[in-house]
């Protein structure tokens, strides 16, 4: 089920890149997501479709919360310092982050009965709603990433990644 693309390699000395790059991987796992109830009422729970399973927890579980946190104690602070007027779009961001956090839970209970053998299918409506919130979200903040990219110092940047790193104990 896994669908492999080409991957660009960065490093938390380009934390904007790295931002990018989680992005990138929510979007690969939402498009996993959404063709999973399609892919289970064909093929039923299989072992691929528990690998796929198991990797998409493991993100939304420990990195989704994780750039959440790099972006509100970190790349936020730092660019309404430089960009003040960013702070509507900063504000629904961060209420958006608690809503993703709540969307995830209800899709997690669910992936985890999958794994256990609990259910064979997913509520497509749920994933659409994580899905979506994630659509909406990405659109918002990516364009704030392009005022960091523009307006913040190297130094900051530097400094920032070197946070961000930490916060994984690279």
């Amino acid at each position: 089920m896994q669908q492999l693309e080409p991957q660009k390699f960065v490093s938390w000395e380009e934390p904007i890149e790295m931002l990018y790059a989680c992005h990138a991987n929510v979007k690969r796992f939402c498009k996993q997501l959404t063709m999973l109830p399609n892919y289970l009422a064909e093929n039923g729970v299989n072992q691929a479709v528990k690998n796929d399973v198991q990797q998409i927890i493991n993100y939304f579980n420990l990195a989704a919360p994780l750039h959440h946190q790099d972006e509100e104690c970190d790349f936020f602070p730092a660019l309404l310092e430089v960009q003040p007027q960013a702070q509507s779009a900063v504000d629904q961001l961060e209420n958006q982050h608690e809503q993703l956090h709540q969307n995830w839970a209800l899709l997690s209970a669910q992936l985890a009965e999958l794994l256990a053998n609990q259910r064979n299918s997913l509520d497509p409506e749920l994933i659409a709603q994580f899905v979506a919130g994630y659509d909406n979200h990405i659109a918002i903040e990516e364009p704030l990433f392009e005022l960091g990219r523009t307006h913040l110092a190297e130094t900051q940047l530097t400094q920032m990644g070197k946070v961000m790193a930490d916060r994984r104990k690279i």
